[in-house]
């Protein structure tokens, strides 16, 4: 028996200190294309990775300094790391499950008593010892669930990562509509400006007897009409600032920004093969994780109806005035237990593991799904959206052409009231859309960006 016992000790702590093996990542379930359908925008150019900071691409220092500070302080993201460091406990208590339990014992007994000729006498005797616990992990339960806490742990991370793309793509995506709304604001106010000067100028026209009341009346309701979009635009850029605060830890506010939305997104985003997406979505990662959890899970569920061997190992000094010198004492001792009656529950549970894996697997391959659509969908709304910029373009210039013919044409007496009002009509709203349709590509650019996973790379 004495030699039993280091034995025993050591293989438990040899069983203590092997290392579970990393789990293979399971392949993707859906083969990706071997090309995009729509070029990319860098299609012409260099290819290359999307960096981390790709919000750093639209060329906005202000941009920049949101982002940051919303990476910093977000309520969600704080709330996604708190998981992880919950996440990250909890792998330590599955980890612990490996090793050995010690506990130090110790305990006192006084008791009075009577000897043989019927005299009193009293005896103390104290404890003090360890108590020493091991299960022998015969059929890789504890190391299964090692294996699903670390996996677990990974796919936290993973999400906290996509709410930080999440919140950063959401703060550029905000920050470019208070751009287009300042742009538009602007306009509008120019607008207002010109259509004041033009009712000016009718006033002086009808007292000359050169236009009529009805064109005053038709200039003051034009003034009236653009003057009516100034608080419903004032009003949108009050949400989208108070969205921005929120997004960047800050009470509603105003934001500090640049002035010129036409002058982002000088950069193209740029976007690798379809292969390479696999490695670079938190959320593909989240789900890789989840569905290895989930199988390592089941793979504990089942070793549950499995016996179990435990190891107990005491070691203990007793002191009594009985006796004139402490008293060693030592036990061990080995128990095998094996499942017979449960009610069906171990079988259910093994059961509920299946239906999670499944579930991971399903979840998986629809992230997957999703992540090549999201893709081709933003890579197809960037190119019809600068396409479709250049036309709104064309068609401003020409618009802005036929509004000054159209004043010429009313100054010099050839042409109503009338037709210099549809003309400039028409140019508010190209000046609109033109500002529209920048304001649709940045955006497009971002949903590319966050598509593409952010340049998201997973942790060594």
């Amino acid at each position: 028996m004495r030699r039993s016992l280091p034995l025993l000790l050591v293989g438990a702590a040899l069983s203590a200190c092997a290392t579970t093996a990393a789990p293979e990542r399971p392949a993707s379930p859906v083969p990706p294309p071997a090309a995009w359908r729509t070029a990319p925008p860098n299609s012409q150019g260099a290819q290359g990775a999307l960096a981390a900071d790709w919000w750093t691409l639209l060329g906005d220092a202000h941009l920049n300094a949101l982002v940051d500070k919303a990476l910093a302080r977000n309520a969600d993201i704080a709330l996604a790391t708190a998981r992880v460091d919950e996440a990250r406990a909890l792998s330590r208590a599955a980890h612990s499950a490996l090793l050995p339990t010690v506990d130090a014992v110790a305990g006192l007994q006084g008791s009075r008593q009577l000897d043989a000729f019927g005299r009193s006498y009293e005896s103390t005797a104290e404890q003090v010892g360890l108590r020493v616990a091991y299960e022998v992990d015969l059929w890789g339960r504890v190391r299964d669930l090692d294996a699903a806490g670390r996996a677990s742990l990974q796919a936290s991370a993973a999400a906290r990562d996509s709410v930080r793309l999440a919140v950063a793509a959401t703060v550029a995506r905000a920050y470019v509509g208070l751009l287009s709304l300042d742009g538009q604001l602007t306009v509008a106010r120019q607008t207002i400006a010109a259509r004041e000067a033009g009712l000016r100028v009718i006033a002086r026209r009808e007292g000359a007897g050169y236009s009529t009341k009805l064109e005053r009346d038709q200039a003051q309701a034009e003034l009236a009409g653009v003057r009516r979009q100034i608080p419903a635009l004032e009003l949108a850029i009050a949400r989208l600032e108070a969205s921005v605060s929120a997004l960047t830890g800050d009470p509603p506010g105003p934001v500090a920004r640049g002035d010129d939305l036409l002058a982002l997104l000088k950069t193209p985003i740029p976007v690798e093969a379809p292969a390479s997406l696999l490695a670079h979505r938190p959320d593909i990662a989240q789900a890789q994780d989840s569905l290895i959890a989930a199988d390592a899970s089941l793979a504990a569920s089942r070793a549950q109806l499995l016996p179990q061997l435990r190891l107990s190992v005491s070691a203990d000094r007793v002191f009594t005035d009985a006796l004139p010198d402490p008293v060693a004492l030592w036990t061990i001792g080995a128990g095998l237990a094996q499942p017979i009656f449960n009610g069906g529950r171990l079988k259910a549970q093994v059961q509920a593991s299946e239906a999670r894996k499944a579930q991971a697997a399903a979840s998986y391959r629809g992230v997957v799904l999703n992540a090549f659509a999201e893709t081709e969908t933003a890579l197809r709304a960037v190119d019809a959206l600068q396409r479709q910029e250049t036309e709104i373009a064309a068609q401003r210039a020409a618009i802005a052409e036929a509004a000054r013919r159209a004043k010429d044409r009313y100054r010099a007496g050839y042409a109503s009231y009338l037709e210099q009002i549809d003309a400039e009509r028409g140019l508010l709203a190209a000046d609109q859309a033109v500002i529209q349709a920048r304001e649709a590509r940045a955006v497009a650019a971002i949903d590319l960006a966050r598509a593409l996973g952010g340049g998201w790379t997973p942790a060594p």
